[in-house]
């Protein structure tokens, strides 16, 4: 239980701040991919469907590598 709401928690925390990547930037279209990922993985946590947790680690380590990449543009 504890893992899920630390999982849950991050998976919030990282929503917000790719939803903040600028629609300019190369890494919006990559980050709008990865945000629909992550929502589809939070709905199934929050109806207690089973998730591959091998596919939210994959999409949480590309996400905080996007917010990395957008960061050095600026």
């Amino acid at each position: 239980m504890e893992y899920q709401e630390s999982n849950d928690k991050l998976i919030r925390l990282l929503l917000a701040r790719l939803e903040r990547i600028s629609v300019d930037s190369y890494w919006a279209h990559r980050a709008s991919g990865v945000r629909g990922a992550l929502v589809k993985l939070l709905s199934r946590m929050e109806t207690g469907e089973p998730i591959d947790p091998e596919s939210l680690q994959a999409n949480l380590v590309v996400g905080f590598e996007i917010l990395e990449r957008a960061a050095e543009e600026y």
